[in-house]
């Protein structure tokens, strides 16, 4: 028997059909599966392209046909990408009263549509902490036909049969899985943007086969001071900006978070681009110039010595400029960081900047220490002008040198680029492409979407100094097509989950690391924490070093210090037992959430991408890095002046290495 429905209802098909009851003695009770497949049929009208078919035996069978029209459809593996997010009995979206008359809705609204749909239902999931476990008894909020066949799931199982997207025929299971459950997995992996290496790689990138911790593809001095994420990172965009800038006839790349400069370095030096590093941390911007000298002093010594690679680089290196970049500011006064000639990377004058940072701190997405009285307007300065935002330089003062702040001079075409630009971040430099007539180009990498601002969080925590205002715009929802949708919302805790490294964790979950005790531990010390002291509960518990080594009693020490709390404190032996036998429950709810989190960054990122098609652009999501090396590995491309089809070029130009 095989039941048909499109892909994006199988997280309501079991409100229809109720969990499929297999008959004893049929092949999925003496082992087999319930299997997921595809089934397209190029004659079919009906849209039974896309359609899944669910068998107690694993695949579709031959003979089924498209429920409408009766043409053959056959099984195929799970397909990647949603092409319809009809429901039935209820119109497509593309009839929906959202959708402009006559107007079709993109692939990208609809997939965000369908994504948020899903998210809203399985909210549960995502705003809950797994250190309230037991607190708030969370596995008890799961279908007890989930509860069934999880509860006792050994980890390299879960890795296996959730997280991966397991051929169905490979797939093992011990016994028949609830059809709820497949339908949330199946969901979950055919709404989420693809992740996949455009290389096709998997595991360590083919650059480090030789050595773990130096790429081949990188020359020695773009190495040095550099860990292998960021070299693969660097090679990786750096070869995408080159050809974007050529295609779109750029003359000046601005790199902004730059950091210590290892991707400034990489484009100017390696490339030859001409570029503008932005950095708010005085320290790393100070870090980034010595790194720069230290490099041209090792290209002379190598030229020196008659080294012919030494040659094929540039002795022009990176601008460099402490500066912050307002999310609330219009584009001339983020031109205005990149004025020729114009110091800025003195220490700010009284109550203009931002102050020091410690350091390795990260740029931030807010002016720090500012006193405005409206967002994106500049400080009153005692001397009467205005204070240049996060520079402590008069604005009157880069007056005299150029133009009126109004009309900036020109600095020709710039690209935009940030390497997981933090939060906000990375909102604003679309902003500025969308807005400012001389950015031609953009590469966002995005990252710390927990630090987002929303309506419902305008001041996320996390940011060293919050503004003095809320922000007049938000980071998410940044289209009007997302800001519609019933269910957009997303909390801290799911932004914040977005950022978790899925890959990682099917590796721990493979090899059964010691690690994945931590969980568990934390959750048995919150009902410590809750009994002692109510009040407390919740409370940060900064990372204990080597928790997963040491016994539970140990680490309820230490914790308990950490929030204040007796470290003496009697523990009942037998209560804390039983709740150590349930890590397993505790690791198998944590692997639902993280089956979810892709949904969440597919979102804001589609979100990122239907506001530039709103403003007319053409853009791509291309996954640059591999995912079990650079997890937040998706970047967003677009140029103002290349079609789609330029577009296209560039991504097979990447996808070829």
């Amino acid at each position: 028997m095989s039941y048909y429905c499109d892909v994006t209802t199988w997280h309501l098909f079991s409100e229809w059909w109720g969990d499929v009851a297999v008959p004893h003695g049929c092949s999925a009770s003496r082992g087999r599966s319930l299997g997921l497949g595809t089934a397209p049929s190029p004659g079919c009208h009906h849209g039974a392209t896309g359609r899944y078919g669910v068998t107690a035996g694993g695949v579709t069978s031959p003979a089924d046909r498209c429920p409408q029209c009766l043409a053959r459809v056959g099984p195929v593996p799970l397909a990647a990408h949603v092409r319809s997010v009809s429901l039935p009995g209820t119109p497509l979206l593309s009839h929906s009263p959202m959708a402009a008359p006559g107007r079709p809705l993109s692939l990208e609204q609809q997939l965000a549509a369908s994504i948020a749909h899903v998210l809203a239902r399985y909210r549960f999931l995502l705003d809950s902490f797994v250190i309230e476990f037991f607190t708030n008894d969370q596995w008890a909020m799961l279908p007890p036909s989930w509860q069934d066949v999880l509860a006792d799931l050994p980890s390299p199982q879960l890795a296996a049969l959730l997280l991966e997207k397991a051929n169905p025929e490979e797939a093992s299971y011990s016994m028949v899985w609830p059809l709820s459950l497949l339908a949330f997995k199946a969901t979950a992996h055919a709404l989420a943007l693809p992740r996949a290496h455009c290389g096709g790689a998997s595991g360590r990138p083919e650059e480090f086969q030789e050595n773990l911790c130096q790429s081949a593809r990188l020359h020695p001095v773009f190495r040095k001071h550099v860990k292998p994420k960021k070299q693969h990172e660097i090679w990786q965009l750096g070869k995408l900006v080159k050809r974007l800038s050529e295609l779109a006839q750029c003359d000046h790349v601005v790199d902004v978070g730059s950091g210590q400069g290892h991707l400034s370095r990489f484009l100017s030096f390696g490339l030859g681009l001409p570029v503008t590093a932005v950095e708010g941390n005085r320290h790393l911007v100070d870090t980034a110039k010595r790194f720069d000298r230290e490099l041209v002093q090792a290209l002379e010594k190598e030229r020196a010595r008659g080294g012919k690679a030494a040659w094929e680089l540039s002795l022009r290196g990176p601008s460099h400029v402490a500066g912050w970049v307002d999310p609330q500011a219009p584009w001339p006064e983020f031109l205005l960081l990149l004025q020729p000639g114009v110091d800025i990377s003195h220490p700010p004058t009284a109550g203009a900047g931002p102050p020091s940072l410690e350091p390795g701190m990260r740029t931030l997405p807010t002016v720090l220490g500012r006193d405005v009285a409206q967002p994106g307007r500049a400080a009153a300065d005692p001397t009467g002008a205005r204070s240049h935002v996060g520079t402590g330089v008069p604005i009157g003062h880069l007056q005299e040198l150029s133009q009126p702040a109004e009309h900036p001079p020109i600095p020709g075409r710039v690209l935009l680029t940030g390497l997981h630009a933090c939060g906000d971040l990375s909102v604003t430099l679309l902003r500025h492409f969308v807005h400012c007539p001389h950015v031609a180009a953009i590469t966002s990498v995005a990252c710390c979407y927990m630090k987002l601002s929303t309506r419902e969080t305008p001041v996320p925590p996390g940011l060293v100094l919050p503004p003095t205002v809320p922000p007049a715009t938000y980071g998410y929802p940044l289209s009007a097509w997302v800001a519609g949708l019933p269910g957009h919302t997303l909390s801290y805790k799911a932004r914040e989950g977005a950022c978790h490294a899925a890959e990682d964790y099917v590796q721990r979950l493979r090899s059964q690391s010691p690690g994945l005790r931590a969980h568990c531990y934390r959750a048995v010390l919150e009902t410590l924490i809750c009994a002692a002291d109510p009040s407390k509960q919740h409370l940060g518990v900064q990372t204990i070093p080597g928790a997963h080594c040491l016994s539970f009693h140990e680490y309820a020490r230490l914790g308990l210090a950490r929030v204040g709390l007796d470290p003496s404190t009697p523990l009942d032996a037998a209560h804390v037992d039983a709740l150590l036998r349930r890590q397993q429950q505790v690791i198998a709810y944590f692997t639902l959430v993280l089956l979810l989190s892709p949904l969440v960054e597919s979102l804001i990122l589609l979100d990122r991408v239907i506001y530039l098609q709103e403003q007319g652009f053409q853009c791509r999501l291309i996954p640059l890095f591999d995912p079990q090396f650079s997890p937040r590995n998706l970047v967003l491309v677009a140029a103002k002046a290349q079609s789609a089809s330029a577009l296209s070029t560039l991504v097979e130009d990447n996808s070829k290495g």
